[in-house]
């Protein structure tokens, strides 16, 4: 198993997610992951509450460093289909997400993935399907 520094390093290449967007690995073991974003200006829609292709982001960054964490040299799991359901609206504070796996198949793999407010209030719930391959 990767240690939490050598995962965000592996992760620094996702520079959208990381540089663009502002995530940060809090905790990253196979199958489960906790995410947080420190959200501003960039991550508002027009009326100021939380674009919803962070919610995206995050669960997308969060199912990978879930799924990739073990950084297997040989294979890697790619999202399939995800979907996304927006519970309740963001009023401001750090988010969380967090990912946890429901199916670990040999060539596909289902999770878990929900979005809190700062106090814990969930804002999201995704599932993503992934994809088992090897690395080219």
């Amino acid at each position: 198993m990767a240690s939490l520094e050598e995962v965000r390093k592996f992760f620094e290449g996702d520079k959208y997610a990381t540089e663009a967007t502002g995530l940060v690995i809090e905790k990253a073991e196979k199958g489960h992951s906790v995410i947080t974003l420190e959200p501003d200006g960039r991550h508002l829609n027009a009326v100021g509450g939380l674009m919803g292709a962070v919610y995206y982001t995050m669960a997308d960054f969060a199912f990978a460093v879930a799924e990739n964490c073990g950084l297997d040299p040989d294979t890697v799991t790619v999202t399939q289909a995800a979907q996304i359901n927006l519970m309740r609206s963001w009023h401001g504070g750090k988010v969380t997400c967090q990912a946890d796996i429901v199916k670990d198949g040999k060539t596909i793999c289902v999770y878990e993935i929900k979005a809190f407010d700062k106090d814990g209030k969930e804002l999201a719930l995704c599932i993503f399907n992934g994809f088992k391959t090897a690395k080219k």
